[in-house]
């Protein structure tokens, strides 16, 4: 392994600037630039989603571009604050307990996946009461375009060399500029693939093939249950948070511990989404 690891230490990890262009003291960043680029992309998918009649039921899905539009505003605030919170609560909380300005330092941390789905779920549920929209049928939507910002956010987790695996003589392996001098599994391509592009592909062919936009929850409970289970799987390949470390048995760790539940909700949204497929949709109250 140590004969390996040496060979493999020379495929370094490609030399890209975190930093993309500055205009006087503001700098674009990579990071920056993938939230942009998973949201719009995936606002523009919703929409067509929406505006597409033949992918629902006779009553269709009560829901126009317009409304996406809108929802744009509100899904962005759920997804940053909610990813930030997140990142404090489960991660960070004694640091930022100990200095309350840390919440505030983006750079340092920074988001959380579980905080911003809770962000956002909390964001379509305000939305759908006020626009009397089905709930369901806004939760499919936007869960079958959430894998497209994560297959941004994950390489710009690559490029800032972060979030990377454990030790290993894979020969994909990659050495970080921050990971000690071994190579690691590049864990951050791993859920880029798994959760962005696997994910997204399969929720399309359920949409586009299986009609599963006419079971409401269904495509909300496959992507629920399928970013659990690649989280979970991607976990005992990715060195656990420094902070924290492993929770229990040397192999727990908080992103597990936080995919559990979804698994749970995933499978619990599927396994009724063919009770709700053949009743009359209902606007939250």
């Amino acid at each position: 392994m140590e004969q390996t690891a040496t060979l493999l230490s020379l495929i370094t990890f490609p030399e890209i600037d975190p930093v993309i262009f500055s205009i006087g003291p503001v700098h674009i960043r990579w990071y920056g630039l993938a939230y942009v680029m998973g949201i719009l992309l995936g606002w523009r998918y919703a929409r067509r989603l929406v505006e597409n009649g033949r992918l629902w039921p006779q009553a269709g899905s009560r829901m126009t571009a317009l409304d996406m539009d809108d929802f744009l505003i509100w899904a962005t605030i759920g997804i940053v604050a909610g990813g930030r919170i997140g990142y404090i609560l489960f991660y960070d909380f004694a640091a930022v307990a100990a200095n309350p300005v840390r919440a505030l330092e983006i750079w340092n941390g920074g988001m959380s996946f579980h905080g911003g789905l809770l962000g956002t779920l909390a964001a379509m549920i305000l939305f759908a009461r006020k626009r009397q929209i089905p709930l369901f049928n806004l939760f499919d939507v936007v869960c079958a375009v959430v894998p497209v910002g994560l297959f941004f956010g994950r390489l710009a987790n690559f490029i800032n060399a972060e979030l990377w695996g454990k030790l290993t003589d894979m020969p994909w392996a990659v050495v970080f500029p921050t990971g000690g001098p071994f190579p690691r599994h590049p864990t951050q391509l791993y859920e880029a693939g798994l959760e962005g592009l696997l994910l997204l592909a399969v929720l399309a062919w359920l949409i586009h093939r299986r009609d599963a936009l006419k079971r409401p929850g269904l495509v909300s409970g496959v992507f629920v249950s399928g970013y659990a289970l690649a989280r979970i799987f991607v976990e005992f390949f990715r060195e656990p948070d420094a902070q924290i470390g492993y929770l229990a048995g040397g192999w727990l760790t908080m992103g597990m511990l936080l995919s559990l539940p979804m698994l749970a909700v995933g499978l619990w949204a599927i396994a009724t989404s063919r009770s709700r497929a053949g009743s009359p949709a209902r606007s939250p109250a």
